[in-house]
């Protein structure tokens, strides 16, 4: 069985981004240490053009060949003009507003998207699947999440949007692993316990 990860970027005070959803004030902290490790420990979770922007292109996948996200996430790319931003991965995006989707490389799942996540789930292969986000998917498929990579960055929002847009579950995961980065940034991982 294949894992869903859910790979998000947050504050200290565990919000994706202030209470519109906008979480570009992690961008300050992208340097050249923390894109170091992204490239090497997680390349298929940059967006396709910043791949190119970064010279890393042609770096394979390690952990995800396939990605869900929701439609707001997806609109970020779309604002820009980008309808396929993660053309290295399988496309997938969850929306019940978008009727049709802009590129053919990208599949719109309007309805269901926990049974769609556990028919990729079940699919043979060593590469899991990346969720993107945001909140309220994130929500929807919070018993189907394997992992979680949270990338704190170090700022506080005070109030914003949750990485869980979902009811109230005291869920136990395992910490995995911790990376400190010289910018503040920390990567947690952690696995569901089961």
């Amino acid at each position: 069985m294949r894992k869903l990860t859910y790979v998000v970027a947050c504050s200290i005070d565990g919000f994706i981004g202030d209470p519109s959803g906008d979480g570009s004030a992690m961008f300050a902290f992208l340097d050249a240490e923390f894109l170091g490790f992204l490239k090497t420990e997680y390349p298929e979770t940059i967006a396709t053009h910043g791949r190119r922007a970064l010279g890393c292109d042609d770096v394979a996948n390690r952990r995800f060949d396939t990605i869900i996200q929701g439609r707001g996430s997806y609109d970020l790319a779309l604002k820009e003009g980008i309808t396929s931003p993660y053309a290295h991965l399988r496309q997938y995006v969850a929306s019940r507003t978008l009727t049709e989707s802009p590129d053919p490389q990208v599949e719109i799942v309007s309805d269901d998207p926990v049974g769609k996540v556990r028919e990729l789930k079940a699919e043979e292969g060593e590469l899991g699947i990346y969720l993107c986000g945001g909140s309220q998917l994130a929500g929807e498929l919070f018993d189907e999440i394997d992992e979680l990579v949270i990338k704190t960055y170090p700022v506080v929002y005070g109030a914003g949007m949750p990485m869980f847009g979902s009811d109230f579950a005291v869920t136990e995961f395992t910490l995995d692993g911790v990376r400190t980065f010289g910018n503040g940034v920390v990567v947690r991982t952690y696995s569901r316990k089961r």
